[in-house]
């Protein structure tokens, strides 16, 4: 069978499920879209993205071809010809970038003339619709891979993230509290006086514990160290991230803490589960980087140590 020269785009400018954009890249957004490579498992893959998300794909065994987005990058894609491109990128400049590069089948987001801004071909339109409507948005019951594999005229059959990296540590501790969340999601920082009390019931517990926030430069500024430091944990436990993204890959036990995202959008492969608050207010998930304070509390802060405690030992009981 010959082999397809495929072609996908994805820096992490703009997360698939949502409209918003960015300069920075959402590394969690673009190591979960790393499920698709097994259908091009056989094929010549040419993967662009951005620099900062380098370390995430570098390695991988079905990427024949890594690309960092820049001139010269653009320069050889222009002067290349590739069977499919997937396109799952928003941002306008790669929309039209995609446009003009040469392939037979095209998926994903495509740049309209008409609007000037991002559209989506035939099988990307329910995606489209998630991503650009939060009514839509709060009501998917689907997964982001199923999404995903929608997007390319597939059915999602269980596939896995595939991660390049090969983490050079062991498990030592049981669980790692991943405090930490990026710049563009403010709400989904769980309060780090419940990442503390977490922490004294588990080390009370009997189990070892170790804290991302704790961690050296070695850890929070270097991505290969960060992903040695979650490979050195059996569960993981915190908010929508990338650390949960990480833990599912290396295929921890992962408990992720959510608020103002959904958990619906995330499978943990039977290797875990969200925590949603309690009561679950009506405004939720609410997908914005600011609480709106309708309540009390922000939702992420109606979830207790306690609440996360109990579950956690749940898990280790099985």
């Amino acid at each position: 069978m010959t082999k397809q020269d495929v072609l996908i785009i994805k820096t992490g400018y703009s997360e698939i499920l949502d409209a918003r954009d960015s300069s920075k890249s959402s590394l969690g957004d673009v190591l979960r879209t790393t499920p698709l490579l097994h259908l091009y498992k056989n094929d010549n893959v040419t993967w662009v993205t951005d620099e900062d998300a380098m370390p995430l794909l570098e390695g991988n065994p079905y990427i024949t071809k890594l690309l960092p987005l820049n001139v010269i990058a653009i320069m050889d894609l222009l002067d290349s010809e590739f069977d499919t491109l997937i396109n799952l990128e928003k941002n306008v400049s790669v929309c039209k970038l995609a446009k003009m590069i040469d392939a037979w089948k095209k998926y994903g987001f495509r740049y309209d003339r008409k609007t000037d801004g991002p559209e989506a071909y035939d099988g990307t339109l329910g995606v489209f619709a998630v991503s650009s409507n939060i009514e839509a948005k709060r009501g998917n019951k689907k997964t982001f891979q199923q999404l995903l594999f929608e997007m390319v005229g597939r059915e999602w059959e269980g596939e896995e993230y595939i991660l390049g990296y090969k983490p050079k540590t062991t498990e030592e501790y049981d669980i790692g509290l991943n405090m930490t969340v990026g710049s563009k999601w403010p709400t989904k920082c769980w309060p780090f006086e419940n990442g503390k009390q977490l922490e004294e019931m588990l080390i009370k517990g009997g189990f070892s514990v170790s804290r991302q926030d704790k961690q050296g430069s070695n850890v929070l500024s270097n991505l290969q160290g960060y992903i040695d430091w979650i490979n050195s944990c059996k569960m993981i436990v915190g908010s929508d991230s990338l650390g949960l993204h990480l833990g599912l890959a290396l295929k921890k036990k992962v408990l992720g803490i959510f608020g103002p995202t959904s958990n619906n959008e995330i499978e943990f492969y039977g290797r875990g589960e969200g925590i949603l608050p309690k009561p679950y207010p009506l405004c939720a998930p609410c997908f914005k980087p600011k609480c709106d304070k309708k309540y009390n509390l922000s939702c992420i802060e109606l979830i207790s140590a306690e609440e996360v405690y109990k579950k956690i030992k749940s898990f280790f009981a099985t």
